[in-house]
């Protein structure tokens, strides 16, 4: 894919971005679009920063390892978020890397990133809230108590909330996932939301996100 390419699906989502906030009666300024570059190589993620992206987000570190370095040259640099579940092998190097964690799913995940941490690093907690065993992150019943656990460490900083929706043929079938996400961020008092992706984004700011995670409609069908 071009830039003209990107560039063109950009002016597409933001489009779509805006008609979303609409509906909600929101700012487009109170929603970040973190463009994610899984397997997505470095030309490409140089022709989306060109194109005006600034968040990018990556699911494996080992991926993102290998190819961030060839893209030190942008300046700024991107905010690099870490959106796929996190080994606990990968803590050190991925703390190198990112800029910010969406994926906490343990308590000893968050001891260890506490542990390894020479900076507050910002974390999400990722919420199974529908509950899918295929899926990793805090319950429902378990998040609270995680969140008052882990915001005691003094190497995080517990900004917000993430989840991955049941993937629905409807976005509106999903609708119920992000609203009680939502309620839940609230009722902790956080500020942020990372929910949303390529198929369901705009009911996921319908419902609040502040961050939505796209990949293929930034960058195509994956190959």
């Amino acid at each position: 894919m071009q830039c003209s390419d990107i560039q063109t699906n950009l002016d597409g989502i933001t489009r779509r971005i805006q008609a979303a906030c609409r509906t909600a009666s929101r700012s487009t300024g109170e929603v970040t679009l973190i463009a994610v570059s899984k397997t997505v190589c470095a030309e490409r993620i140089s022709s989306a920063y060109q194109s005006g992206l600034r968040n990018f987000g990556e699911n494996r570190v080992q991926e993102a390892q290998s190819k961030w370095p060839q893209l030190a040259y942008l300046q700024p640099q991107p905010i690099k978020h870490l959106i796929g579940h996190l080994q606990s092998n990968k803590v050190k190097t991925a703390l190198e890397l990112f800029d910010i964690i969406h994926s906490l799913d343990s308590l000893d995940l968050a001891e260890m990133i506490n542990h390894r941490a020479n900076r507050r690093i910002p974390v999400l907690l990722e919420v199974n809230v529908a509950g899918e065993s295929s899926k990793g992150g805090f319950s429902l019943e378990a998040l609270t108590a995680a969140c008052i656990s882990i915001a005691k460490l003094p190497n995080l900083d517990v900004r917000g909330l993430m989840t991955v929706a049941p993937q629905a043929d409807d976005p509106q079938e999903v609708r119920p996932v992000f609203r009680q996400l939502r309620e839940i961020r609230d009722s902790l008092g956080l500020p942020e939301l990372s929910m949303g992706m390529s198929n369901d984004f705009e009911v996921a700011i319908e419902e609040g996100a502040t961050m939505i995670r796209l990949g293929r409609a930034i960058f195509g069908e994956r190959v």
